[in-house]
């Protein structure tokens, strides 16, 4: 990964000026705060043709060091991050690790080391390396799931979560919130997106909008879900080396 850029601030125009690479990221921790409530936060990056990853599937090809430096604080401000078994798959995942200069800020809070990972999944097939990872991920799925033994062999009773029917991505949020886990962020994919916004259970979208175009191919960065118009407002635009990265503040109700 490249050295992480300077971002210039856009928007709002009362704070337009440069944030300069800090280790400790204090300016964009400050931008990024959590409220004190209970937040979804959804972060994602897009082509200007609007896909969610590139070519080969992964949004590795399309992100850039400006989207990852936002990408490493807004990990570091969660107490989870919430993501798909098919994303999970595709991208490779992992326990989330903070870097070692942001975990001063994270004890601070009241937070452990790092960031939680929960994951929605309709199969189970998840690998095993994750499974075992620490701290143990959360897990949601449902009792008909094929892999469903493999996951019990793997995971305590207390990080696994077996609905009898359909999984219900609103009882996710809320298993997570009442576990004390009040700041989510989640890094979909399109069709975890798309259930969460169809739920109106989204607070906020942070969304990266990356200087390439596919030409068409992979989905937007939410789908599947039922199409629900949610108003939104813009809370700050940074902008370096030609990647936009926003944030939307999305109405309630």
């Amino acid at each position: 990964m490249d050295a992480s850029p300077a971002l210039d601030v856009l928007l709002p125009a009362d704070r337009a000026g440069r944030i300069e690479p800090d280790d400790a990221e204090a300016a964009l921790r400050a931008l990024y705060a959590y409220p004190d409530e209970p937040w979804v936060r959804a972060n994602m990056v897009t082509t200007l043709d609007g896909a969610a990853a590139g070519p080969d599937g992964r949004t590795g090809s399309i992100n850039g060091p400006p989207d990852h430096r936002v990408f490493q604080v807004l990990r570091a401000l969660s107490d989870v991050v919430l993501v798909g078994a098919g994303t999970v798959r595709a991208e490779g995942y992992r326990a989330p690790r903070t870097p070692p200069a942001l975990r001063a800020a994270r004890d601070e809070a009241g937070q452990g080391p790092d960031p939680e990972l929960a994951v929605v999944t309709g199969r189970g097939d998840l690998p095993a390396a994750l499974l075992d990872d620490r701290p143990t991920p959360w897990v949601f799925t449902t009792s008909d799931a094929p892999f469903l033994g493999h996951l019990r062999a793997h995971l305590p009773v207390d990080r696994l979560h077996v609905a009898d029917g359909p999984l219900d991505v609103g009882r996710v949020v809320r298993t997570l919130v009442d576990a004390g886990r009040r700041r989510v962020l989640t890094e979909g994919g399109p069709q975890l997106l798309g259930a969460l916004l169809a739920e109106g259970l989204v607070d906020e979208l942070c969304l990266t909008q990356s200087p390439v175009v596919t030409g068409g191919g992979p989905p937007l960065v939410a789908a599947g879900g039922t199409p629900r118009l949610a108003h939104a407002a813009p809370a700050h635009l940074l902008h370096a080396d030609g990647f936009l990265v926003g944030r939307w503040v999305l109405a309630r109700g």
